[in-house]
């Protein structure tokens, strides 16, 4: 039996190659008869910017100064580098994480090769669409170009994440030795300006590359760089993203069962798996969110770029419009910094010399007053940029204040998040009520009820919000675009992101006090022969270690939280952000609206056919990106298990420790090819059934997905705080309590940081492919007078996908003594 189904498996994926190799063929045979001239993304033109003036000088000079604020953020961003590199650590602790570096690196190299491998899926489209059916411009000039900045997106992706494990494997080194003198200012601070470093970096580097792009590239070329850029970035971000999750979380949860199997400590040298989480943080929780971050501020910008040159048709209201965005993304950086400062000084002046402190409230201030100054700056810069707008002078505190509806949100969100999962919250401390009496059972249940009551609050916010940059709109917009609504949603995903380095310095602050706590165990410090005399004498420290740990653990607690504020903030311009994008291919097919309108609607079988096809995608993911975490740490606990060495050593061997990384690896590759192809392939043939099909099966895909990451990230969250509730204020490490949050922090791992956080990407991955999808398939549906090819493509590439969702499941399972046979 075992070999027939091997036999069958073989046959199936030899029938998908088949497949997706006889579909490009006919795909590409096909597209080489086609002449005629396309429209959509193909067709995109950014407008002259010296046309119009800007506070008495040109659109292009002015943005010219934007490069200017770009290099200052990079060398703001080096120079806290530099600081953290130069900052005082014991050798047993830079050791430690050196050698997390050092796996960190072999990861992303093996990454990058991956990300290389799945590039060419992308590039064979691209030649497809731009090379061949869309010849807007001679192909030999425009097709290099459009390819060369999807790599440079993917790059960027990649680089960005490459710099954030950098800063964090040496913050996280640097915190845990600061926490030697005693004070939890230093512990608090050190992780939150290696944020900063990566924040300011990060939307440094992808605005000096969106710029370059709008201000270097003949405006005939811009709109398809553009739009291969985010493709780039968006592949980067996906793959990083989804396969860190993974990473992370086998490493995690192999690491974590071994506390109750074995009743060892916390990060015990002696597991070795705890190198392999350590790695997994970075992979997973710095990695990722920076990928992620990177992709999300350009993805939103392209997709506002892409709606101002399809819904607005004065020139000159273009240029007034994309210089007046690109001048609000410059002022970004100016916020963040200017609030980070602000923030700094209150912080040490309230926390700096206290014995005592709550790690959250400075945090916190930080989130507010970036988000009031973001908001005071909109309005300042608007009424400067555009006083007068198409004839309209309003229209600046309109615009702005839909922008602050956005920053707003950025506030609010992370505050509902809060509560339900702060070590304050009272959901929280329900979870661990819950576990006291019903062990992990009951603090599971409780955990899922406060994903779920999150997703409501969450939900509504966010449309409140919504709602009122749509009624803005509705106050004489419509006067200079079609559908003013969409570029309302769009503005508002821009304003979410209107304290991006903030909102990525929290996020990347979980991280590093993660990684800080599991530096100190491991360099077994209090074991280093005369280390009391040595502090005392090189560093003046009269260290008290108990005290060191202690506050080590409650600030990651603060990370945590932190840490889950920053994802539905994400997810939520993912699916704002979509919006826009999905509005554009709505204007490829509907020819600016005048054709085909009544095609979206209730009424029209294949939009609501795609609108239910989306949820079975996400749910499919959902179980796919889960199944990978599931079967990777089922080996890894296996070698674990078989492997650590309790009596007689004080520390697990360098090649035990890489194996479980090697482990990790591996399955976070197989549960990303997987993911990736299918996703690939789905899209192609959901765009190639039928054109209205695809935009129900979009929508569906945001929305579904955004309540299951919100869901999904808070519950999480609640039982990874909970679990910190019972280490840090009960002091019940080892009790049955304890084992039962330890459960449930390891049903909340993939929930919070596999499943929910790779929903992000995989919306927008999908809706910037499906831009060139969908036109592929209504210009070969065109050239062929009919669809009957086009159906024939569908089921073709529909076939490979459901081969690799099948192999998802059934090709990852676990083969135990109870697997079927």
């Amino acid at each position: 039996m075992r070999t027939w189904l091997a036999s069958a498996w073989s046959l199936g994926c030899r029938f998908a190659k088949w497949s997706a190799a006889a579909a490009f063929l006919a795909l590409f045979t096909s597209a080489r008869t086609m002449a005629q001239e396309a429209g959509g993304e193909a067709g995109l033109k950014v407008p002259d910017l010296s046309q119009v003036t800007f506070l008495g000088i040109d659109g292009h000079k002015l943005l010219l100064f934007g490069i200017v604020f770009c290099v200052f953020g990079l060398i703001f961003g080096l120079a806290i580098y530099s600081r953290l590199k130069g900052m005082p650590v014991h050798k047993s602790m830079r050791d430690i994480s050196e050698l997390i570096y050092e796996t960190c690196k072999t990861y992303l190299f093996t990454q990058g090769k991956f990300l290389i491998f799945l590039w060419l899926f992308i590039a064979v489209v691209i030649v497809l669409y731009f090379g061949v059916l869309a010849p807007v411009h001679p192909t030999a000039v425009t097709l290099p170009i459009i390819l060369v900045f999807s790599v440079v997106g993917m790059a960027g992706s990649y680089g960005v994440a490459w710099f954030g494990i950098r800063v964090n494997t040496f913050a996280n080194s640097r915190t845990a030795f600061a926490a030697l003198g005693g004070k939890p200012y230093p512990i608090y601070h050190t992780p939150l300006e290696a944020g900063m470093s990566i924040g300011m970096m990060l939307i440094s580097v992808e605005l000096l590359m969106m710029l370059f792009i709008l201000l270097f590239i003949p405006g005939d070329y811009a709109g398809p760089c553009f739009i291969g850029f985010a493709i780039g970035e968006s592949l980067g971000a996906a793959v990083l993203r989804i396969a860190g999750g993974i990473f992370t979380k086998i490493a995690d949860i192999g690491s974590d069962l071994m506390k109750i199997v074995f009743k060892i400590k916390e990060d015990d040298a002696r597991n070795p798996g705890v190198i392999a989480d350590c790695t997994g943080d970075n992979a997973g929780d710095s990695v990722g969110p920076s990928a992620d971050g990177f992709e999300t501020y350009g993805v939103t910008g392209v997709a506002l770029i892409t709606f101002i040159l399809l819904a607005v048709k004065d020139p000159k209201v273009q240029v007034q419009l994309l210089v007046w965005i690109f001048v609000m993304r410059i002022m970004m950086l100016v916020s963040s910094a200017g609030a980070y400062f602000i923030n700094g000084f209150i912080a040490k002046a309230k926390y700096g010399n206290v014995d005592k402190m709550n790690y959250e409230a400075p945090l916190t201030s930080l989130v507010w007053i970036t988000s009031i100054v973001s908001i005071a700056l909109t309005y300042v810069i608007s009424y400067s940029i555009i006083p007068t707008l198409g004839g309209d002078a309003s229209q600046w505190w309109k615009l702005g204040t839909i922008i602050s509806c956005g920053t707003l949100a950025g506030a609010v969100i992370p505050e509902l998040v809060k509560v339900f999962t702060s070590t304050e919250s009272r959901h929280v401390r329900e979870v661990v009520s819950s576990a006291e009496e019903g062990g992990a059972s009951l603090g599971i249940l409780s955990g899922f009820v406060a994903g779920n009551f999150s997703a409501y609050y969450i939900g509504l916010a966010m449309v409140l919000l919504m709602s009122l940059g749509y009624l803005i709109s509705t106050l004489n917009l419509g006067l200079l675009m079609l559908a003013p609504a969409v570029f309302a949603f769009g503005l508002v995903a821009f304003g979410f992101l209107g304290m991006g380095p903030v909102t990525i310095a929290v996020d990347s602050y979980g991280p590093v006090t993660d990684n800080a706590q599991s530096v100190y165990e491991l360099s077994l410090i209090e074991q280093v022969p005369g280390i009391r005399q040595e502090l005392k004498k090189d560093h003046g420290i009269d260290v008290n270690f108990e005290r060191a740990k202690e506050m080590l653990e409650a600030n990651d607690g603060a990370g945590n939280t932190f840490k889950a504020t920053a994802k539905p903030v994400l997810i939520g311009t993912a699916v704002v952000g979509a919006t826009t994008m999905i509005f554009s291919i709505i204007m490829a097919l509907t020819h600016g609206l005048t054709e085909n309108v009544n095609n979206l609607s209730l009424l029209h079988a294949p939009f609501v056919l795609g609108l239910i096809t989306g949820g079975a995608m996400i749910y499919w993911f959902t179980g796919a990106s889960t199944q990978a975490v599931t079967t990777g740490a089922y080996r890894a606990v296996e070698f674990i298990k078989a492997n650590i060495h309790l009596e007689g050593a004080a520390a697990a061997s360098v090649a035990d420790s890489k194996k479980v990384v090697e482990i990790c690896t591996k399955y976070a590759q197989k549960g990303m090819l997987n993911i990736f192809i299918a996703v690939f392939f789905a899209t192609l043939a959901f765009a190639f059934v039928e054109p209205f099909f695809f935009i129900g099966y979009l929508f569906s895909i945001a929305i579904f997905g955004l309540y299951q990451a919100i869901f999904m990230a808070n519950a999480g969250g609640a039982w990874d705080n909970a679990k910190k509730i019972v280490e840090v204020e009960l002091k019940q490490k080892g009790t049955p309590l304890h084992d039962a949050t330890v459960i449930g922090d390891t049903v909340g791992d993939p929930f919070k940081d596999t499943s929910s956080v790779a929903l992000n990407p995989v919306i927008k991955f999908t809706t910037l492919f499906g831009l060139l999808a969908v036109e592929l398939a209504v210009q070969l549906t065109a050239s062929q007078g009919g669809d009957g090819l086009t159906h024939i493509l569908a089921a073709a590439f529909f076939v490979v996908s459901f081969v690799f969702v099948y192999r998802s499941f059934y090709g990852m399972r676990i083969r135990g003594s109870a697997a079927p046979s």
